[in-house]
């Protein structure tokens, strides 16, 4: 029997049916390679992992847990700290003092952010401008900022001093105040003293990071603004806040959290008196923790600092996300 040779013009060879049927190879698994990259990135991880549980984590959680306890010095004797439930958190709601830190607390929180944001947004539009020493004056308008706060308060103690300070001294020489304003000495100023000297530290943080977030903006922009007859207040409002949205809610919110817990400006400064006028909830804590010997009491209020930044925190987050997701 003959077997039909292919055609002249036929590329493919005659099929033999003799040959083995062809194998398939199985695919293959990708799971194992895809395991290895997950693993290596969870090593990597793992070192900032722990770095927060070990620094973060354990004193919140052992923070949280204190405030439910009979906590006092004895504990760090006898090692016995007694469940007392929520009678810290009931002795701590039913203070006067609580009530009031809360109030000068908000106080001076949103009287420092609105001085220092108003203030550092203002610096950093007029050096956006370059001019001769420009630089020079922005790195000795730093110095608040890098000088400790406990020595801006002391130094601050000294020039609002009633009787002997060198702004009464300015003030009475220029004719604007006839006796020394008790700055720190009358319960309705001192708040107000402190969220000044606040404001001062305050500025050069807010200009720095809003100079930098400045310097971002195409200058193409402002360009064609001037050509359409916008005028500068108008090209502010509708080029430079739009678009420096993101980084001045990153200057609030890092502010917010930097001044809600503030506590050693307040004791260099008052001590938070006089008649607790400037008490507020960090040094209320000091107070209730490191004056009065209740650390279970003191808990408590460093737990409400805590719930308050972590709300902050959130809507941060959630408003860089709304800004990533608009392409702000």
């Amino acid at each position: 029997m003959t077997t039909a040779a292919p055609s002249a013009g036929s590329l493919e060879p005659a099929a033999d049916s003799s040959a083995a049927p062809a194998k398939t190879v199985p695919p293959v698994s990708k799971r194992p390679r895809h395991s290895r990259h997950s693993l290596l990135r969870w090593l990597f991880v793992l070192p900032a992992l722990l770095y927060m549980a070990l620094f973060f984590g354990y004193p919140l959680v052992r923070n949280i847990v204190m405030s439910f306890q009979r906590y006092t010095p004895t504990t760090y004797f006898t090692g016995e700290s007694p469940f007392t439930g929520l009678d810290n958190w009931r002795a701590v709601f039913s203070n006067e003092l609580f009530a009031d830190s809360l109030w000068h607390t908000a106080v001076f929180t949103v009287g420092s952010l609105a001085g220092q944001f108003t203030i550092g947004l203002a610096l950093a539009v007029f050096f956006s401008r370059r001019f001769r020493l420009s630089g020079v004056i922005r790195a000795v308008l730093l110095l608040p900022w890098l000088v400790p706060m406990v020595v801006s308060a002391v130094v601050w103690r000294r020039v609002l001093d009633q009787d002997h300070g060198i702004l009464n001294s300015a003030l009475q020489t220029i004719g604007l105040a006839d006796g020394g304003v008790p700055w720190l000495s009358s319960p309705s100023v001192a708040l107000l003293s402190a969220i000044m000297v606040n404001i001062w530290i305050g500025i050069p943080f807010n200009m720095v990071i809003l100079y930098g977030g400045l310097q971002e903006i195409p200058r193409q922009l402002y360009e064609a603004a001037s050509l359409d007859g916008a005028s500068p207040w108008r090209a502010f409002r509708s080029i430079t806040l739009p678009l420096l949205r993101p980084v001045i809610t990153v200057v609030l919110v890092l502010g917010f959290m930097s001044t809600v817990k503030i506590l050693d400006l307040i004791l260099a400064l008052t001590s938070g008196g006089p008649a607790d006028s400037t008490q507020t909830l960090g040094t209320v804590t000091y107070q209730l923790s490191f004056l009065q010997l209740d650390f279970g009491q003191g808990a408590v209020v460093g737990n409400v600092l805590i719930v308050i930044s972590a709300v902050f925190a959130v809507l941060y987050l959630r408003a860089n996300r709304a800004d990533f997701g608009t392409g702000k």
